[in-house]
């Protein structure tokens, strides 16, 4: 069995404010010990390297939390340590989501000298309003010059993240949105849905939403926008220029394996034997910077009946899925035990016979094929 390429996620779990709608594992930043979180990182991630396999690393995304809260020095510092211990790629993407409110050129400037080639920017809304009624520490304008600072400091490759589907938003406003992403010209967008998440201030005190009928016209005139402006769609929410998809999502998507640091933070590993097993990492930052090289909260291996739910929950997300083969290369599983599973929604039209792909049809009843790949269930037409 053939291991797959390797990822790093590291998870920086603090923020100036904690948003209505995020159910990400972060936390409101006090006093933050930045030289002690990085030990605790690198001494995590030296607990991995066995499960590493000898490979070096494939892409490393910086995720929250805002990791742009953490300074360059800091950031430079985890990527020494990952580079020493694993190795990097040539041409290795590193990606760092950065927060409008917490971020400006000569931040930027630091975090590219230390080594990171691309920014995720959250900017979510242009508009004012709407970033208050989601919660941001951002207005409008802080979005629109977070994304001039990133281009003067030398980034080339920059997502905006972008959601639609706001408190009391119209269809105007979205699109208006998205067109004003557009004309910024960066090189990914990554554009979804806002969706009330269990264990939110949005769950237990939903705001009022755009019914299904707007929601609709949002994404229809806003995909045909994209494309039009020479973005194409290759996920389920992201958007890209030619050859300017995120390498760090897409080896998730493909099945690949990835190495999760900090507080909270999830792995996935294939071990030299075949077996492939998910890792989370403790979650509250106070309890994972004392747990000194005993970092894991729960650890189990990916049971063979549940393979086909957690690769297909993966592949099929892309608009392109992915061949037939890729299944035993990241399983080691044969395609024919899990055909059958698959046949019905052949036959119904929902999957690309032959591939893992959802047909244009297919692709909006995802959910559906998910729920029958499920052990124990009756989801199959």
């Amino acid at each position: 069995m053939t291991l797959p390429p390797l990822a790093l996620y590291v998870h920086i779990p603090w923020c100036v404010r904690k948003c209505p709608y995020c159910d990400f594992n972060s936390h409101t930043a006090g006093s933050v010990d930045e030289a002690a979180y990085v030990r605790a990182l690198l001494n995590d991630l030296d607990t991995e390297l066995e499960d590493a396999g000898g490979r070096p690393l494939h892409s490393i995304f910086f995720g929250g939390g805002t990791p742009s809260l953490f300074s360059p020095d800091a950031i430079a510092a985890i990527l020494d340590g990952a580079r020493a211990r694993l190795g990097f790629e040539p041409d290795i993407e590193i990606t760092l989501e950065a927060n409008p409110g917490a971020s400006d050129a000569g931040r930027f400037t630091g975090y590219r000298q230390a080594g990171v080639n691309r920014l995720s920017i959250g900017v979510q809304s242009f508009q004012t309003p709407y970033l208050k009624a989601l919660g941001r520490i951002h207005d409008g304008g802080q979005a629109l010059a977070a994304f001039e600072a990133a281009r003067q400091a030398g980034f080339r490759r920059i997502n905006l993240d972008l959601m639609h589907g706001l408190p009391d938003q119209t269809p105007e406003d979205a699109l208006a949105d998205l067109d004003t992403a557009i004309g910024l010209g960066p090189e990914h967008l990554s554009w979804y849905q806002l969706t009330l998440e269990p264990n939110t201030i949005f769950y237990s005190d939903p705001p009022p939403l755009p019914d299904d009928d707007d929601l609709w016209a949002i994404q229809e005139a806003g995909q045909a926008r994209l494309a039009s402006a020479g973005y194409r769609q290759y996920e389920v929410s992201a958007y890209s220029r030619p050859g300017e998809h995120s390498r760090h999502n897409l080896n998730y998507w493909l099945f690949g394996d990835y190495i999760g640091i900090g507080a909270g933070a999830h792995g996935k590993l294939t071990r030299p034997d075949g077996t492939l097993i998910r890792r989370a990492k403790t979650r509250l930052p106070r309890h994972y910077l004392a747990r000194v090289g005993h970092y894991v909260a729960e650890e189990a291996p990916i049971r063979h009946e549940d393979m086909p739910f957690e690769f297909a929950m993966n592949v099929l997300r892309l608009v392109d899925g992915a061949d037939e083969f890729l299944y035993k290369q990241r399983t080691g599983l044969e395609m024919e035990t899990v055909r059958p599973l698959l046949q019905p929604w052949i036959d119904r039209g929902w999957l690309v016979p032959g591939r893992w792909q959802c047909t244009a049809e297919g692709f909006r009843f995802l959910n559906d094929i998910l729920a029958s790949l499920i052990p124990d269930t009756e989801g199959a037409p």
